[in-house]
């Protein structure tokens, strides 16, 4: 890696810890790339390059990982959404049913009880949401199941 490359990606960690610090903040990609002393556009481009997801897209993540502890914990599905920066149930229910693959309420409901017997270190990276791409024909099986 040249030097320039180990730089930008340093001002690409500053940007995530950022999101990682401040998830319940309102942010945007504009503020993130001021973080990174980036434009917009190349800090967006940048961000997928070195983390595979859009600096957005890792904001929600981060966001619905917290809300997954908040749920766990006993919150209410509305005081979790606001609670990790979240404006609209709505938008938060469709992104936590995208990436956990049950609706927040169901996951609420859940037990949990192997999650609280882990140490919090494992618990985090075996309870963190990934991104779920859902095939045509997945999509397809569902609606007819319906």
């Amino acid at each position: 890696m040249t030097p320039e490359e180990l730089a930008n990606l340093a001002h690409l960690r500053r940007a995530r810890d950022l999101i990682d610090r401040e998830y319940a903040r309102p942010l945007d990609v504009p503020a993130m790339a001021r973080h990174a002393l980036m434009s917009p556009a190349h800090f967006a481009r940048r961000f997928r390059a070195a983390y595979g997801e859009t600096p957005y897209s890792y904001l929600m993540t981060r966001r619905i990982e917290r809300a997954m502890a908040l749920l766990r914990a006993g919150t209410s599905v509305t005081d979790a959404c606001m609670a990790v920066g979240c404006t609209s149930l709505g938008s938060f229910s469709s992104r936590f049913t995208e990436l956990v693959g049950e609706t927040p309420s169901a996951y609420r409901r859940r037990e949990h009880s192997a999650v609280a017997a882990m140490p919090a270190c494992v618990a985090k990276v075996r309870t963190r949401p990934t991104r779920r791409r859902v095939s045509r024909i997945e999509e397809a099986g569902r609606a007819a199941a319906a």
